[in-house]
């Protein structure tokens, strides 16, 4: 995979133990169960934190037949008429 980094971590005492039989039922390490651990918290919140853009569409045909083939100049003329500009 990559490098490894060494760190202490303080965990409570009954989670720990849990954790420690839970690795020996599965024939795994522990230090295997706390990586595993972390790869789904990381992936969860990665899915909780991406950005979704609401749908704003509105009813409509798309741009009016005037419209359609416009260069931008044309359009902007149209928004700001009778406006002053």
């Amino acid at each position: 995979m990559g490098t490894h980094t060494k760190t202490t971590v303080d965990i409570s005492g009954p989670l720990f133990q849990a954790a420690k039989r839970l690795a020996a039922r599965q024939k795994t390490s522990l230090r295997a169960l706390i990586e595993e651990g972390l790869r789904k918290v990381l992936q969860e919140r990665k899915q909780q934190d991406s950005f979704r853009l609401r749908d704003a569409s509105v009813k409509g045909n798309g741009l009016q037949p005037g419209v359609r083939n416009g260069h931008w100049e044309q359009i902007r003329e149209l928004v700001y008429e009778d406006r002053g500009t």
